[in-house]
């Protein structure tokens, strides 16, 4: 059959973009189709303007600091609207980036949204048009999540729309206890907002290592976050007194506060894509299943990125995205290996950790040997900061490989991403002994930690 393009990819973000790149380059016939921006959630509602806002929320702490250096500040003031106005441009500027490069590398962009028809056609919702393609990608990431079972869920904005708010609230109530949630937590309290942070459990960072989860905790904590745990939302209700919206939590207890946050993770972005006009099969969940190819159920049709429900990283789309167009334009079959990850959540301090935490190496090789120190940053010293670094790394004990390593302190996502490298190459506890330490450093810690740890 003949078709209109070799690939059609739906979802211009990090992995739909790389995947369509790639193809374009061997010589395929590729569009994409995107009804946002390019970018995708990373550089347009994510990771990128996170970060911004984070580098923004630490001066103030910074400031304080400097006393103990000698510097005497004063008369500090910070305006919000400049810095989200810098912000904006700056996405807007790396969005541009990304449609530059699709269009250098022969990608036709589509600024639409599109939908299934069959297993090789999609439509163009607003033009109407179909397009005819020998194989789709979907690579349409991931979309906030808030629940409706409490009162006043039109009050509630999500992390997407964080970004946009120009004046900075007096006071807000984020609801999570996930990456963003905590992130976002810590981004407020920094820019000197009165900050707290409902979670239905404790402590926050459900799914990490238990000792980064209590250190991250006590972290909010000492940044000035009040942290609600065991708790949800009941009712949320607009006021018209000093406060804007009125939080009741299901304890009974109310939060006043100028915004309220819903930062309860993300879900794949399916609802309404036609896959069912295909065949896909979804999980529960509404992610797209796929195996290691990411292939799904359909021949035609593959999916990437955060949509699956599999690592839900960008770098990690983006190597899907990669290896799908090596193996079906480039000739080079393989596929990526979802194993051992270098992640980090942007707190502060960060945490940074790659492999199997404490709780899940017992679980899965039951005898394990726990490194670990706790110590006070050399800057503490004289800045009078309190907090202190968690490293700990985690052994099987019957070959001594390391399964996992995990630190709670400054600079630990770049420390993190250079231990990842031999985490991934099975280094054993051994070869990090033998690895000489640079000193004065954080990152020395881990070569000198030689006393295991012995539960009391």
């Amino acid at each position: 059959m003949s078709y209109d393009y070799d690939l059609f990819t739906i979802g211009a973000g990090s992995g739909g973009v790389r995947a369509a790149r790639i193809a374009a380059q061997t010589g395929a016939k590729v569009a994409i189709a995107e009804e946002f921006r390019t970018g995708g959630t990373c550089v347009i509602r994510g990771c990128v303007p996170k970060k911004f806002m984070v580098y923004a929320s630490e001066f103030r702490k910074s400031f304080k600091d400097a006393a103990g250096f000698g510097y005497s500040i004063d008369n500090v003031s910070y305006d919000h609207a400049a810095f989200i106005k810098s912000l904006g441009a700056e996405v807007e500027r790396l969005s541009g980036i990304y449609a530059k490069n699709l269009g250098g590398a022969g990608v036709e962009l589509l600024k639409e949204r599109a939908e299934i028809v069959d297993a090789h056609t999609v439509k163009l919702v607003e033009s109407g048009r179909e397009i005819t393609a020998q194989r789709i990608l979907v690579a349409v990431g991931g979309t906030p999540f808030v629940p409706d079972d409490f009162e006043g869920r039109e009050h509630v904005i999500t992390s997407d729309d964080i970004f946009e708010i120009e004046e900075l609230p007096k006071s807000i109530v984020i609801a999570g206890g996930g990456y963003i949630a905590v992130e976002f937590a810590h981004i407020f309290a920094g820019l000197g907002v009165e900050t707290h942070l409902v979670y239905r459990g404790t402590p926050v960072l459900r799914g990490f290592d238990e000792e980064v989860r209590e250190v991250v905790q006590e972290g909010l904590i000492a940044a000035g976050v009040n942290v609600h745990t065991k708790a949800k939302f009941s009712k949320v209700e607009k006021v018209d007194a000093e406060f804007r919206y009125s939080v009741t939590l299901d304890n009974g207890s109310v939060l006043n506060a100028d915004r309220v946050v819903g930062a309860l993770g993300r879900v794949p972005h399916t609802k309404g894509l036609g896959l069912e006009n295909a065949g896909v099969e979804l999980a529960p969940n509404g992610s797209i299943k796929v195996d290691e190819w990411s292939k799904t159920n359909v021949d035609s049709i593959w999916a990437v990125g955060d949509v699956t429900d599999r690592v839900n990283l960008t770098p990690v789309a983006i190597r899907e995205g990669h290896a799908f167009a090596d193996t079906e334009f480039g000739g080079k079959a393989h596929h990526f290996d979802h194993d051992k990850i270098s992640t980090a959540v942007f707190t502060q301090p960060p945490v940074g950790t790659v492999g199997l935490s404490e709780e899940q190496a017992r679980e899965e090789y039951g005898e394990i040997d726990i490194y670990k120190s706790r110590f006070k940053p050399m800057k503490n010293a004289l800045s009078g900061d309190q907090s202190r670094v968690l490293m700990k790394i985690i052994v099987r004990a019957s070959d001594q490989v390391v399964l996992g390593c995990h630190i709670v302190g400054p600079d630990a996502p770049e420390i993190i991403q250079a231990v990842g490298i031999a985490v991934k190459m099975n280094a054993t506890k051994q070869d990090f002994d033998n690895t000489c330490a640079l000193h004065p450093s954080l990152a020395e810690e881990l070569v000198t930690m030689r006393n295991k740890f012995v539960p009391e």
